[in-house]
């Protein structure tokens, strides 16, 4: 009898070895692919950004919209996926990699531009927008014409983001960066005058001018090109091209289109044309 429990436990522990080993929750943890996990589950956690008005923001009434939601709705309902079985978290642009890894969602798409470096820690679908960084100011600012009128302005923008690496490795003589954990952070402190500029792409400084206008104003003078693109489990080759060949329908359906129209169009902004989806 006391082997058997002796055997008994020893699988218990093993069983429970297995299921740390695959981890759990909503990620991309069971060893399947993210197609094969939403057409078995027909569920999905989605990374967006809760803070960014016309992309990705959460409202008063814990509702989510803007153009990357409407991005994440759409790839989920190619993969299987209803509107109403999707999760969505938070993804503060430092823990996107992190999430990812850790498989807290199956995907991310929250202004996350591809990079080399980013690569290395995830895959990407994708590009599904192309933009480029600008900088926002107060309306009645006159001095701030583009990046190389930063010197000694207090400039803000988020920690882990693509800008403002951008501004450490070219223009950190000029600006004082000040990274917060969010753009709306980083809008109050503008507000108040406690900073002079913010610095991302120019699409989420639109969302932020037409959300507040008179307040504030793009300076206009793009200087990066940034391609989104959908963050996934690092080597997921059937993932990805299953979300790309779900951005293409989404933009030869009109539905890409129609979404920005919606969400940044009201801000003046120019859609640019689509991408071409190429991500491998």
């Amino acid at each position: 009898m006391r082997f058997t429990r002796m055997l008994r436990v020893g699988a218990a522990v093993a069983a429970l070895a297995l299921a740390a080993a695959c981890g759990g929750g909503g990620g991309g943890t069971s060893g399947k692919s993210l197609a094969q996990r939403a057409k078995d589950t027909k569920k999905l956690t989605v990374g967006i950004k809760f803070d960014q008005p016309g992309l990705g923001q959460k409202t008063p009434d814990g509702k989510f919209e803007g153009f990357d939601i409407d991005v994440a709705r759409y790839v989920a309902k190619q993969l299987g996926v209803d509107e109403g079985n999707i999760e969505f978290k938070k993804a503060e642009s430092a823990q996107r990699e992190n999430m990812i890894e850790k498989g807290e969602v199956d995907y991310v798409v929250g202004t996350y531009s591809i990079n080399d470096k980013r690569k290395e820690k995830v895959s990407f679908a994708g590009p599904y927008f192309v933009t480029g960084q600008d900088l926002l100011v107060r309306a009645d600012n006159t001095d701030i014409t583009g990046p190389d009128a930063l010197n000694g302005k207090k400039l803000c923008s988020v920690k882990g983001s693509t800008p403002a690496q951008k501004i450490k490795t070219d223009f950190s003589q000029q600006a004082e960066l000040q990274e917060y954990g969010g753009y709306s952070e980083c809008l109050t402190g503008l507000s108040t005058g406690k900073l002079d500029a913010l610095t991302t792409d120019a699409v989420i400084l639109a969302g932020y001018a037409a959300q507040n206008p008179g307040k504030f104003k793009l300076v206009g003078k793009v200087f990066t090109e940034e391609k989104y693109g959908i963050g996934l489990k690092k080597g997921d080759a059937e993932g990805r091209d299953a979300i790309n060949k779900a951005i293409e329908k989404m933009i030869s359906d009109g539905a890409w289109k129609a979404s920005l129209e919606k969400h940044v169009g009201p801000a003046g902004y120019k859609i640019p044309d689509p991408p071409t989806v190429s991500e491998k």
